[in-house]
């Protein structure tokens, strides 16, 4: 059995996924981004494998520790990818899309592929079905949404998500709700239309924590499936491997 450990530093929390094989077994939060919280995992698990994907400016004694620890694979746009991203600026392109872009491929070969990521921000990620990352959109996250509300306003509070609000908000909650979470899933559907107009027939993959929440709200078919960014990360750490 092969144990393979798929980090996931975003800007808001500092996720991993552990897997056995090619099947997830456990994931988890990590307090932060310390190597005791690491090292911690790695006497736990005892993995052969780690990739970390991060978008946040970490402490680089974490790599150093995994490396002596496990076969360490860092992701970036010098990693080996199975399929092509644009040309111009590679080293600007999130690691957290590169590893959508992955799972994409590995899961749907061959055929054209929007993968949708809910997280800090919106990212929109079109792989096409010669493998080529074309590139995509990006727009704030819903929780980006309700506090730059409460942050740029006088009066207006920040907002908890609740998944259970009316068409027509009734108070100030309701309204912020109903603006925000259909907002986001108005702007999801008309992206996906924009690109079936030109495209025609393609996957739509939605990921992140409230995949599922927003999948009850969108009119047009996708994939929901709040693991996707650690199956595309192990799908490039065997890839490099």
């Amino acid at each position: 059995m092969i144990v393979t450990i798929c980090f996931d530093f975003g800007n808001t929390r500092r996720k991993y996924a552990v897997f056995e094989n090619r099947e997830i077994k456990i994931e988890g939060i990590l307090q932060d981004d310390s190597v005791e919280g690491i090292r911690s995992l790695i006497s736990q698990y005892q993995p052969q494998k780690t990739i970390l994907s991060s978008v946040i400016t970490h402490d680089p004694a974490i790599e150093e520790f995994l490396s002596a620890n496990s076969k360490f694979h860092l992701l970036s746009h010098t990693t080996k990818l199975p399929f092509t991203t644009p040309v111009g600026k590679p080293e600007t392109i999130g690691a957290d899309r590169l590893a959508l872009c992955a799972a994409a491929v590995e899961f749907f070969a061959g055929k054209h592929n929007l993968v949708v990521g809910l997280g800090t921000a919106v990212t929109y990620n079109f792989i096409s079905k010669y493998h080529a990352f074309l590139g995509g959109g990006i727009s704030p996250g819903m929780e980006l949404r309700l506090k730059s509300l409460n942050d740029y306003t006088a009066k207006l509070p920040l907002v908890k998500p609740d998944w259970n609000f009316p068409l027509i908000g009734y108070d100030t909650r309701t309204n912020i709700t109903s603006g925000v979470i259909l907002g986001m899933a108005k702007e999801i559907d008309g992206i996906i239309d924009a690109y079936a107009e030109r495209y025609g027939n393609f996957n739509v993959l939605l990921t992140g924590g409230d995949s599922a929440y927003f999948a009850q709200l969108l009119k047009n078919k996708i994939f929901a499936d709040p693991h996707l960014i650690y199956k595309g990360l192990y799908a490039i750490s065997e890839y490099n491997n």
